[in-house]
């Protein structure tokens, strides 16, 4: 693969532990997997808004307490911010209306992740999902494979709303190694029919606990056969869990990042990636 750039493009302070993001209109939403508020950034005037996604929302709630909200997709006007599923405080899915800026309904999906972990053969200790995208058709979620049976796992649910009727495909993937440690999902956007992903490479065998980051990769997944295209190391430091379309040229494609620092410090990075198309 041809050369990428990868920058710290500007800093948030008020945002700890960011682990999703979605750039719009010069807007970037994050929200952070220990923090009950969706985030609102005006990239502009750098003016900062948080939204309550839980009762009671505080922005360092104690892990064993914690919503656990990992991943955020959109569609249309909607944002949806899913929780890992890796304990039983995690199964909250929140769906709120970027223009009136509330939410319009809060979802327990305990029953659909049981459902897919017993689809998947992925044990309930094994299951953390990082990732969401939803195309008005699909839903596309991510199962971070940092337990010990490193089940990578992309669910494909056809169903245009999670509480219907839905059809459930998954299908299982081997992300690159650094160190001997195999990679797993963090995160991931649909441009066009490419999926791409990120995936981190933390010394751990545990959904739960935190290890010595290794570093992340960027990849590419083609929609239509489900393989990867490329991966590519792109830091040996950083454990980024956040990805959104930034901009996209003819030859050029920009993504913004932002990574899990795993500590209560209420400051978030905010990174841009640049690769060329191939």
């Amino acid at each position: 693969m041809e050369k990428f750039t990868l920058e710290i493009l500007f800093q948030i302070i008020g945002i700890g532990s960011a682990s999703g993001l979605f750039f719009n209109n010069n807007s970037l939403y994050v929200i952070g997997d220990n923090s009950g508020f969706l985030y609102e950034y005006n990239i502009e005037n750098k003016q900062l808004n948080q939204h309550a996604l839980i009762d009671n929302p505080t922005q360092n709630i104690p892990k064993n307490l914690k919503p656990d909200f990992e991943s955020l997709t959109h569609h249309n006007d909607t944002l949806y911010v899913f929780g890992s599923g890796s304990t039983e405080n995690r199964n909250k899915m929140i769906e709120f209306d970027i223009k009136s800026k509330t939410v319009l309904q809060k979802n327990n999906l305990v029953d659909l992740y049981a459902v897919m972990q017993n689809f998947g053969e992925i044990k309930p200790e094994d299951f953390n999902l990082e990732g969401a995208i939803f195309d008005g058709e699909n839903w596309y979620l991510f199962n971070r494979g940092n337990g010990i049976s490193n089940k990578n796992t992309i669910f494909t649910i056809h169903a245009k709303n999670l509480g219907e009727e839905f059809a459930l495909i998954s299908v299982n993937y081997k992300l690159p190694k650094i160190k001997g440690v195999r990679s797993s999902f963090t995160d991931a956007v649909l441009v066009d029919d490419k999926i791409y992903f990120l995936s981190t490479t933390e010394d751990t065998k545990s959904t739960y606990d935190d290890g010595e980051i290794l570093g992340s990769f960027i990849g590419r997944i083609d929609v239509k056969t489900m393989k990867i295209d490329f991966t590519q190391k792109i830091t040996s430091t950083n454990k980024f869990e956040g990805l959104t379309l930034y901009k996209k040229e003819n030859n050029k494609i920009e993504f913004l990042l932002c990574e899990d620092n795993d500590t209560e410090v209420l400051e978030t990075k905010i990174y841009k990636l640049s690769l060329p198309i191939k």
